[in-house]
């Protein structure tokens, strides 16, 4: 899948089970970069993002997330240190870099199509 598919994946996924994953380690959230921002990574499913915590990574372990403590607590946090999220990075850290506010909109506008079914 390229990175929009790989989003649009995370965007369905992350709504149909009300919730996303982090990796975790004694520091807290692990990060990544980009050459404009610092990024937290952000998985549909425990799979994925355990497929991550490899090489520098073995000590982290995947963390859910619902979606209520998301948008109650990460999105403001996140804005707040000038953080931006990669939303399923592929295995080669390339992926779809979204703010905050940006994907806690495609996340409550895929929830609310959703409820009208």
């Amino acid at each position: 899948m390229d990175d929009a598919q790989r989003a649009a994946y995370f965007i369905n996924e992350t709504v149909s089970q009300s919730e996303l994953w982090i990796l975790t380690d004694e520091h807290g959230c692990v990060m990544l970069n980009s050459e404009d921002e610092d990024c937290v990574p952000v998985w549909p499913n425990k799979e994925f993002a355990q497929a991550w915590a490899t090489d520098g990574w073995e000590a982290c372990q995947p963390e859910a997330i619902s979606l209520n403590k998301w948008f109650s607590r990460w999105t403001h946090g996140l804005a707040d240190d000038e953080l931006a999220i990669v939303v399923f990075p592929s295995q080669d850290e390339q992926g779809l870099i979204f703010y905050p506010d940006e994907l806690e909109h495609e996340l409550k506008q895929k929830q609310h199509s959703n409820n009208k079914r």
